[in-house]
């Protein structure tokens, strides 16, 4: 019968899906879970009417275990649309020991500032993953330099995200700093904020290339 949790992962976990044909992910929740059967209801948030999956689509399930990040293949067999879209998924394959893939970056413009040895410089961010984000400040005296510690304030639509952060890189033009920031000690719950945002931020982009 297969362990859940372990062997699939249990109603009313969070869950992360993956298109593998088209390398679209989404969140969902599950609602039936069992060894070979599956029913999960995406986010209202992050669906896009019939374009992330499709019926006889081979998609990736990822979730949190007791011990870690497991994952398993799935076919898609059923997919209801409407308010309360449902995906029905028929395991393909045994659950593994996964790990987060690479953090995906997307192009983002949002309000970020920094503080650092009590001063603050505020500015817009170039582009965001869940590890980290590039973004044009308005600094003050001389540019931080690599490794050094920082509190940041990311301002998503959901509302203000706040962290430990450190510089992976800058390049200071005058007053106006070019900086690669690393996100130290995030939360998995502000992981998976960042992840939607991006995945957000993906999607509007393929919609403009489309048009």
């Amino acid at each position: 019968m297969g362990t859940p949790g372990v062997d699939h992962p249990r109603p009313d976990t969070e869950v992360e899906v993956t298109s593998l044909g088209r390398d679209v992910s989404v969140g969902a929740r599950v609602e039936v879970a069992g060894p070979t059967v599956l029913v999960i209801r995406p986010s209202a948030g992050e669906f896009v009417d019939a374009q992330v999956v499709r019926v006889g689509e081979r998609i990736s399930l990822f979730w949190q275990g007791p011990e870690g990040g497991r994952g398993l293949p799935a076919d898609v067999t059923t997919v209801e649309r409407g308010v309360a879209p449902r995906w029905h998924l028929q395991v393909a394959g045994p659950a593994e020991e996964v790990q987060r893939r690479t953090a995906v970056r997307a192009r983002v413009a949002l309000p970020v500032s920094l503080r650092r040895n009590g001063g603050e410089a505020t500015g817009t961010t170039v582009d965001l993953s869940e590890a980290g984000t590039r973004a044009v400040l308005e600094g003050w005296g001389s540019a931080p330099e690599a490794g050094s510690p920082l509190e940041l304030t990311l301002q998503l639509e959901d509302g203000p995200l706040v962290t430990r952060a450190e510089v992976a890189r800058q390049q200071a033009r005058g007053v106006r700093w070019l900086m690669s920031i690393r996100f130290v000690g995030l939360a998995e719950k502000e992981q998976d904020r960042l992840r939607r945002r991006v995945f957000q931020a993906l999607r509007e982009e393929r919609a403009r290339t489309i048009e």
